[in-house]
């Protein structure tokens, strides 16, 4: 018979042992060797059982052994030194708290994020986003940032993938139970629950309960819809990761960001932690945030609508991750105006406002749908992109926001992503490099300690390194083995027909790995582009190579099912299964295993549709060569010292078949040619391969300090959230509604603001040409209409020209008034311009607005500059 309930019975702990569930509770055990050993020993067959899940080791444990625990001296000496540890990590100072500008610092952060990869323990997490949410929260732990995390608890997760036996991807949703999870309900001082509530059109609500987790000294906040006074439509708005059509996306980006900021506020009220001074936004997902804030200062400080905005600007970060507009959400207006006009959320709220933020005003732009990017960028004063190149790729994606700017002059940044060393770096390669790297806690050797500590790396002897290689390797031949047995016995397979089972792969042959989400872009099956040369690479008898490859496919991307299922089919294949194999399910359990055991970590992307990828930071952390497009991180910090660049057939254009073709035949070409010859090249001493060894002393010496998430955490602290942090206290009541006026006043002058006509008058270039170092000197005549020079600043804007006359890389300038106004408003800017490149040269003059409040002149979009664009001329320096 089946339970119409279930619950889990706990038993319970001697007082000696109480120690052991906060250890269990806060999840700084999935990153900290010591306690996840200490939960081990507790009863080691029970730990494999519960997964390594401390949290579901003890509700298993019998009552006789925790009385053996109780006095055994040992092991409670070992339990109060993890206790101290743990209350240390978490109370003492760390990198934030020294700093010496700290007063400068925002007293809290509040993070969201759709979704947070912490531990495969609390599965709500679907790929890279998550992770690196994940990641983040770690690395701030780690630094001591007061960082408040934002999610929603999906009571389905994202999805368990199996095979068909024909290989076609399968989706299964286990029910999780929060009780069973390393969570615990945000209760008030009477001991009731926490839960915010939404308005939903036609009388309903949408109510969710406040789960928190401990991820070290970081809370993590996820909200669940699961409660019992919803209806069942409302209880079903938290069931999965990006699950449902457009109306239960909504529901879930609306809780996510209105109802994220009420669980803050339910948050700091009852435990006492300071109320966030910056809101940084994960995606567009959480764009919702800034309505419900300035809800909150329409309502508290009787802000109008536009003041409201510029104070939620002011503290507002935003990082995009998607390359591509397809990758955004995007609501039809008409649910949106339905779900905030009368009877919806945020009351008082103008919807046709709302409705401007995400609208696509641009060239180009759908005046049917909504956006939540747009609406993001439009709400955020300060927003990034995950790696340079990506960074450019966005300012060229939302230039349409910045009417009249190049995309070089777009406000968006980059922050390179970066990877939680303690979480992903094995730890064999932690034993190996824990006296160059440095004693003491995990969290400070690898995540906050400085590259003088990773140069270190460098003396570690060719001997312990290959042979480390080597062991990574056949731990990851064995939980392949494991892995695949069983999914072929999912598939359907007799146990008495998988005895070729232990013959797949070799702990001595290259082993290449390939493991991520199955969006076309990311061309999972370009290896079997030519699959008879793919089969040479496999069986070649000197210099064979073995792949491992996971990923999950959305479960409504059938395109993405049919890649998986390809590849699949070709690993069935008994000539190579051997020698390449398709892992379903592929996690964080998974990874923590693949990343360290591969030799080379192959990535392909369409590029640049690869925002940052950081499964090759993981990998490198561990000693594995990247082999990949320049894409992402990539394209970023290659050095052919630590790995290889796929070359790529850019110019191509729409010709997809044949830029694939081009692409995978250099892909073969490398492996060959290159990665084999250099892995099997026993030459050196004592039959090593000194060259490989060198290549992967380089990547932990020169990647390791930048591919980490405490270096990305800091750049966000200096960059971001400090200056974010001061324009919050600067914009308060009365000076959001001075720069609201102000930006209004702008706005409506602007069309008559304009350069009338720009001379040289020294240093004139004759017949076309200048001599380097000369100085030119410029008259500009501007129209500013009813602006005063105190409002603008007038440039010039400089560089080498391009055939078209396009300036690349051009300096700017500032021009200063020196005459007017003349009776029709008219002023005269004056100003020098250094010739200081040689080539073909030109410049431009501009206007832009200017503010003390404002963090770029560009924040407006407005800029004017000369009707005719040639009026600047062009010189040719020699």
């Amino acid at each position: 018979m089946k339970a119409i309930r279930r619950f889990t019975v706990r038993p319970v702990l001697p007082e000696s042992l109480l120690p052991l569930t906060d250890l269990a509770r806060n999840l700084r055990w999935s990153w900290h060797a010591e306690t996840r050993e200490l939960f081990q020993s507790v009863d080691p067959e029970g730990w494999q059982a519960a997964g390594g899940d401390p949290v579901r080791l003890l509700g298993s444990v019998s009552a006789a052994r925790l009385e053996e625990l109780a006095a055994d001296r040992r092991f409670l000496r070992r339990l109060a030194v993890a206790a101290a540890d743990l209350d240390d990590y978490v109370n003492g100072g760390r990198w934030y708290q020294s700093r010496e500008n700290g007063t400068e610092l925002p007293a809290a952060i509040a993070y969201f994020s759709p979704e947070f990869g912490i531990t495969a323990a609390l599965p709500q997490y679907s790929g890279g986003l998550g992770i690196l949410a994940g990641d983040h929260l770690k690395a701030a732990s780690d630094l001591g940032v007061p960082l408040i995390g934002v999610g929603l608890l999906y009571r389905h997760g994202y999805f368990r993938q199996s095979l068909s036996r024909d290989g076609w991807q399968q989706e299964h949703y286990p029910v999780l139970d929060p009780n069973e999870l390393p969570l615990g309900l945000l209760r008030h001082d009477d001991g009731t629950p926490a839960r915010v509530s939404l308005t939903l059109p036609g009388g309903r609500a949408l109510h969710a309960h406040i789960w928190q987790a401990r991820v070290g000294r970081v809370p993590l906040l996820l909200l669940d819809s699961d409660v019992e006074d919803n209806d069942a439509a409302a209880r079903e708005v938290t069931d999965r990761l990006y699950g449902g059509g457009s109306d239960h996306r909504l529901l879930q980006e609306m809780l996510l960001g209105i109802g994220g900021v009420r669980a803050v506020r339910a948050y700091c009220g009852i435990s006492g932690h300071p109320e966030p001074e910056v809101f940084h936004t994960n995606e567009g997902h959480a764009g919702f945030l800034g309505l419900e804030r300035i809800r909150e200062l329409e309502r508290e400080q009787g802000l109008g609508f536009d003041a409201a905005v510029e104070a939620v600007r002011a503290g507002t970060v935003f990082t995009t991750h998607t390359p591509v507009p397809a990758g955004i959400d995007r609501f039809e207006r008409s649910l949106v105006a339905r779900h905030f006009g009368d009877g919806g959320e945020l009351a008082g709220v103008p919807v046709d406002r709302i409705l401007e933020l995400g609208a696509e005003s641009f060239p180009g732009g759908d005046p049917g749908v909504f956006n939540m990017a747009v609406m993001g960028l439009r709400l955020a004063q300060r927003a990034n992109g995950v790696s340079t190149l990506h960074g450019a790729v966005s300012r060229e994606m939302f230039a349409g926001l910045w009417p009249g700017f190049d995309p070089a002059d777009v406000p968006i940044t980059s922050v390179t992503n970066g990877v939680h060393a303690p979480t992903w770096v094995a730890p064999e390669v932690v034993r190996l490099g824990a006296r160059q790297i440095g004693a003491g806690r995990t969290e400070d050797a690898l995540s906050v300690g400085g590259s003088r500590r990773w140069d270190a790396v460098a003396d570690i002897p060719d001997q312990d390194v290959w042979d480390l290689r080597r062991v990574l390797r056949e731990q990851l031949v064995q939980e392949v083995r494991d892995r695949l047995r069983a999914s072929w016995l999912q598939r359907g397979a007799a146990a008495a027909e998988l005895g070729w089972v232990d013959s797949v792969l070799d702990p001595d042959v290259l082993t290449i790995g390939f493991a991520r989400r199955v969006p076309s872009y990311k061309r999972l099956t370009l290896m079997l582009r030519d699959p008879d040369r793919l089969r040479r690479l496999l069986l070649d008898p000197e210099r064979p190579v073995q792949i491992v490859v996971a990923g999950k496919a959305h479960p409504a991307d059938d395109g993405g099912k049919r890649l998986v299922q390809e590849l699949v089919r070709f690993a069935d294949d008994p000539r190579v299964r051997h020698r390449i194999v398709f892992l379903p399910d592929y996690g964080m359990a998974m990874a923590q295993k693949l990343y360290p055991g591969c030799d080379v970590w192959l990535n392909n992307p369409l590029r640049p549709l690869e925002a940052c990828g950081t499964s090759g930071m993981k990998a490198a952390l561990n000693g594995c060569l990247n082999l990949s497009v320049l894409d992402g991180w990539w394209d970023e910090w290659f050095e052919p010292d630590f790995g290889w660049a796929i070359p790529t057939a850019d110019g191509l254009g729409a010709d997809e078949d044949r830029r694939d073709h081009l692409e995978a035949s250099a892909l073969y070409e490398l492996i060959e040619g290159r990665v084999a010859p250099r892995f099997y090249d026993r030459a050196g001493r004592a039959g090593l391969p000194v060259r490989w060894i060198e290549m992967v002393r380089r990547t932990l010496v020169s990647l390791g300090p930048k591919v980490l998430a405490g270096r990305m955490v800091r750049e966000y602290v200096e960059r971001l959230y400090a200056p974010a942090a001061l324009a919050h206290r600067s914009l308060t009541a009365d000076a959001a509604r001075d720069l609201a006026w102000w930006k209004g006043r702008v706005r409506a002058a602007w069309p008559r603001v304009g350069v009338e006509h720009v001379e040289a008058l020294a240093a004139a270039p004759v017949n076309g040409t200048a001599e380097l170092g000369a100085t030119l000197t410029l008259r500009v005549q501007v129209s500013l209409d009813t602006l005063a020079p105190e409002d603008v600043e007038v440039q010039a804007v400089a560089g080498r020209v391009d055939p078209q006359d396009v300036i690349r890389d051009g300096r700017t300038f500032p021009l200063k008034p020196a005459a007017g106004p003349d009776m029709e408003g008219r002023w005269v800017y004056e100003g020098p311009l250094a010739l200081d490149r040689t080539g073909p040269f030109g410049y431009t003059v501009r206007i832009l607005p200017t503010h003390p409040l404002l963090a770029t002149p560009a924040e407006l979009g407005l800029v004017a500059a000369p009707a005719d664009t040639d009026t600047g001329g062009g010189v040719l320096l020699r």
